[in-house]
Formats: C-alpha cells, structure tokens, sequence
C-alpha cells in the first residue's frame, strides 16, 4: 500500500479503488473508532432503525431502549425493540476547494481527498448500501443521490475527477465560508438515519454557524470526519531559504526563525486540537490522514474487516 501520486486524481485510479474498498466494513465501528468521537454518544443509532414492537424488559437490554409510558401503566419494565433496515443511506462529501491544491511530497491533500471518497464509496456498495456523494469546491457543489447502483458510484467518481481538474480556481476563492454554505445545503438532501462522511481539510469548520449546523446534522445522522493534511503543514521545513509558488506567484521562505516556526507548529495543533474536541462533543470521529500515507491502510485501523484483512496482509 502506497501514498497517493500527483497533483491531479486519474478516473481509472479511483475506479480501481473498488478492490481495496472490499476490504473495509463500515458497520464496524471499533474500540478505535469510537475512542475518537470522545464521551459524547450521538443520538443516532446505527443503520437506519425502524421501531418494531414493545415486550417484557430481559436481563440484557439496553436500559435506554425501556418504554416509561408503558412500564408506568402495567408496573412492569417494558423495552422497544428495533429492526434494522437492510441498507442506509451513505453521503460521501468531498473537499475539493482551493485549500487543497497544497501537497509538499507525494500528492495534493485533494487527491487524497478523492482516494479516501472512492474507497468509502466503493465499501458502501459492497455492503449493500446505497451510495451517493457531493463534491464542493470554493462557489459550487455537486450532488449523487443515494442509490444502490454501481453507476451512482461510477457518477460519483466522474464528479471527483471534474472538480479535482478544475482546480487550482482562479478566481476570488473567499474567506472558508464555503464549508458553512455545504452543512446547511447537507441539511436540506440528508435524510434522518443517513451514514455521512466528510472528507476535507476542515478550514473555516470552527466557526460558529457550521457548528451549528454541524449539531442539527448529528442529531439524526451518523457523521465521520477524515482530516486531510500534509507534512508541510504541521511543521516548516529544516531551516534554509526555500522559493515557493502558488502556481502564479512566487516568493521567498526564510525557516530560521524559530519563533516563525514554533508560531507555525503551534498553529496546526491549535486547530486541530479545537477541531477533536469540538467534534468530540458531537460524537463525531476525526481520522487524520497525510498526503505520505496509503489511505488503505490509515482507514483499515477503523474499518478493517477481520475476515478480510489477511489479504492485505
């Protein structure tokens, strides 16, 4: 298993993420999983659940599940059972915004961004759900709907791929507002029971109202974060004089400064330190991930099914 490559996303790559997607199980939220969405629990329960009956409580049941109403009027403990639905919905959203068209070594955090989306997609039809996504860039979004179809995975792809191209945009790439802007249109397409995946950088997430409507989405979805970043951003490089670019412009970078640097470093754990523990408070898991490794093999810790992994050994 090997980091990404180049600045650009290849169609036939992401396509062929399908085999390295049946390795992973997303109905499996591990020990390790869980211990990243904090002390918090969300209100969602899983797979899309439909009440089922109420009988007599048994040793056993969650405590939670107990009817009151029912157990008040017979004086006996009564608990709700729930059935499973056999497939979910399952949104896979993608970052493509100018943010990140940034990678130091391997590849961009936006083809990293795009692995990671395929290979959930692809997991999510070999499991039997349906599968949509939505790719948004710095003014725009495109959607999937949800459908149990290898074509919508297929759409989705192409999705990918058509605004990886486009950047980097040219024109006035705003202030991160954009991320805000995409929680409130999530509100509007998701429904209630929906397994959703964010992938992105996570700039402009902090603010106030894309936590707002952050809350409002948990409280009837299950929602994953998976953090991309690149070395380079958690620490400048050894100290020297380093001639950087834009891709229009160019200038100067002095790393001797060892209060520039320590600023530098200080900043990126700020930011994500508030982004866990803001998160957390949600029950929201966020898996890091860096442009230097294979998305594979950093998602197989969570979602790695037992009954496959040897063959990726």
């Amino acid at each position: 298993m090997n980091p990404c490559q180049g600045p650009y996303c290849e169609l036939a790559q992401l396509i062929d993420e399908r085999h390295s997607g049946r390795q992973l199980n997303l109905l499996q939220r591990n020990r390790a999983l869980s211990a990243l969405s904090g002390p918090n629990k969300t209100n969602f329960r899983g797979r899309g659940i439909d009440f089922e009956e109420v009988r007599a409580y048994q040793p056993g049941d969650d405590i939670r599940s107990i009817d009151w109403r029912v157990t008040a009027r017979t004086g006996t403990a009564h608990t709700k059972i729930f059935r499973e639905e056999r497939e979910r919905p399952v949104l896979v959203v993608c970052d493509q915004r100018n943010s990140m068209f940034f990678g130091s070594q391997h590849c961009c955090k936006s083809v990293l961004a795009s692995h990671c989306s395929a290979l959930l997609a692809w997991a999510a039809l070999e499991q039997g759900d349906r599968i949509g996504g939505l790719v948004f860039n710095d003014h725009c979004h495109s959607e999937v709907r949800p459908r149990r179809s290898r074509r919508s995975v297929l759409a989705y792809l192409n999705l990918l791929q058509d605004f990886n191209r486009q950047l980097p945009i040219t024109a006035d790439a705003g202030d991160g507002q954009q991320f805000t802007t995409l929680l409130l249109e999530l509100r509007r397409i998701v429904r209630p029971g929906s397994a959703i995946f964010l992938v992105s950088d996570f700039l402009g997430a902090l603010e106030k109202s894309a936590l707002e409507y952050l809350y409002q989405l948990s409280r009837h979805t299950e929602i994953t974060a998976i953090q991309c970043s690149d070395l380079l951003e958690k620490d400048l490089p050894m100290s020297g004089r380093y001639r950087v670019t834009d891709g229009q412009q160019n200038a100067d970078l002095f790393t001797g400064d060892n209060r520039l640097r320590r600023t530098f470093r200080d900043r990126f754990k700020t930011h994500l330190k508030q982004l866990h523990g803001n998160y957390g408070e949600l029950g929201i898991p966020v898996i890091e991930i860096t442009t230097a490794q294979a998305p594979l093999q950093r998602l197989l810790p969570y979602y790695g099914d037992s009954r496959k992994r040897a063959a990726v050994q």
